[in-house]
């Protein structure tokens, strides 16, 4: 795996990377993860509590996803960058609701605050990488041979290109 070429790189992959730890964590050790998030975690389930299917699904998800920012990293795929930030700020929100209208534990804000702060980082990352290229053309903070530098024609590569 290539190491990150730009600051946003840097938190895409340090993103990536916590995901793909806790989705495995969850995997592997369930009850672990519940508690880390200020679950209760019984001696046993009722019949019909899913919360083990849930969890399952979730980290499977989450291990998922640390593969995806892994993926873009390796790349060095801005737009996908520009992207989470926009998402992750929605997570955040999301996040957040459910902590103030007690559907979630209050400890779930931290899930919200990584979230958002993740958000803000990525973002500053990109402004960091467009400003110290001494351009406006987001292009320009790509380090040269990385996955968005437009091909010889001029074109900018499409989305199915960032796993070449």
């Amino acid at each position: 795996m290539k190491l990150p070429r730009s600051a946003a790189g840097w938190t895409i992959a340090v993103f990536g990377a916590l995901a793909l730890v806790m989705g495995a964590l969850g995997l592997i050790w369930p009850e672990f993860l519940l508690r880390l998030l200020g679950f209760e975690v019984p001696a046993s389930r009722a019949p019909g509590d899913y919360t083990g299917t849930f969890l399952t699904a979730s980290s499977m998800a989450s291990f998922n996803m640390g593969v995806y920012y892994l993926l873009a990293t390796a790349t060095e795929w801005r737009p996908f960058y520009r992207f989470t930030v926009w998402f992750r700020l929605v997570t955040c929100t999301v996040f957040t609701i459910a902590v103030l209208a007690d559907v979630a534990p209050g400890r779930f804000f931290g899930v919200a605050a990584w979230e958002g702060l993740g958000a803000l980082a990525t973002a500053a990352g990109l402004w960091w990488d467009t400003r110290r290229a001494g351009s406006s053309d987001e292009s320009a903070a790509v380090p040269e041979g990385s996955a968005t530098v437009p091909d010889e024609q001029g074109d900018s590569p499409s989305a199915a290109d960032a796993v070449r």
